[in-house]
């Protein structure tokens, strides 16, 4: 369902104007107004989901398979060297917009953008642990 409040519910439903790449009954995708390369682009659900943990299976699945289809043209006509697909959940891991979204950010070597992350240093212990309080 639909969230009158939400910003991406009215994108995604055409209530507000966009730069539509796709769009299906499920689906629209746009570009970024805040892209981090050239050909930035946002896959926004239709229906209204918080985040991923709230995402229909479904949605999920089908936002994969979109993700892509749009990965593939946008390598073709961009030439774009690489490609990230990004999806943040919860302030702590950088969502702005509670509805949920997926990235797709075309790479360009030498593009000055980076997703890093420090690596840790866990013991054995420490991953097995943590092995255990998710898969048991």
């Amino acid at each position: 369902m639909k969230k009158d409040d939400c910003i991406f519910c009215r994108i995604a439903n055409g209530e507000i104007p966009s730069k539509t790449l796709y769009e299906d009954s499920e689906f629209r995708v746009i570009l970024d107004l805040g892209p981090a390369a050239k050909g930035h682009a946002l896959i926004l659900p239709k229906e209204h989901a918080e985040n991923l943990y709230d995402l229909p299976e479904g949605t999920a699945a089908a936002a994969m398979v979109l993700a892509q289809r749009m990965a593939r043209i946008m390598q073709k006509k961009l030439q774009c060297d690489g490609l990230n697909l990004v999806q943040n959940n919860g302030e702590a891991a950088g969502q702005t917009v509670h509805h949920f979204h997926l990235h797709l950010i075309p790479r360009y070597i030498d593009d000055g953008q980076s997703i890093n992350w420090k690596p840790g240093k866990p013991t054995q212990e420490e991953l097995e642990a943590i092995r255990k309080l998710i898969a048991e």
